[in-house]
């Protein structure tokens, strides 16, 4: 089963890409794909490899999103990938930043999706939906 990949260049240095995808997630990501749904969350990517991805509510309440597989500074991060699911049924999120001709190049490749069975392709279509929108939340904070 092929990967949903999304892709992109950016006006940003390599450095500042990897930077907003990570330590400045909170300034983009969209509240409406929060678990706690609710304003003052914050997103903490754990800098290093075995590190939790997880939102932290206004109210201190921890919600696990995935956990960091690659650690690569500035150019791939790479974690399993639950949110709103049990870590049983995580996917793969791959994220690279690659200089090209001054921009930067994005990729976001998801995959993982077997473990679905036969709602994989429906899913697969959701989630390619949902981070195609997120991803714009990001491009504009850069």
């Amino acid at each position: 089963m092929e990967p949903i990949v999304v892709e992109f260049d950016i006006r940003a240095s390599v450095e500042h890409a990897f930077e907003t995808w990570t330590a400045r997630c909170t300034l983009w990501w969209p509240r409406s794909h929060s678990m706690s749904g609710a304003n003052g969350f914050a997103v903490v990517f754990e800098p290093f490899v075995g590190g939790r991805l997880y939102e932290k509510s206004a109210g201190g309440e921890e919600h696990e999103w995935g956990e960091v597989t690659v650690w690569d500074p500035p150019s791939r991060v790479e974690y399993w990938w639950h949110i709103f699911l049990d870590r049983d049924k995580a996917t793969k999120v791959n994220v690279t930043f690659t200089a090209v001709n001054g921009i930067t190049r994005v990729r976001l490749e998801n995959s993982g999706f077997e473990i679905f069975g036969d709602a994989a392709g429906p899913r697969m279509e959701r989630v390619g939906g949902a981070w195609a929108g997120i991803t714009r939340h990001y491009r504009d904070a850069v």
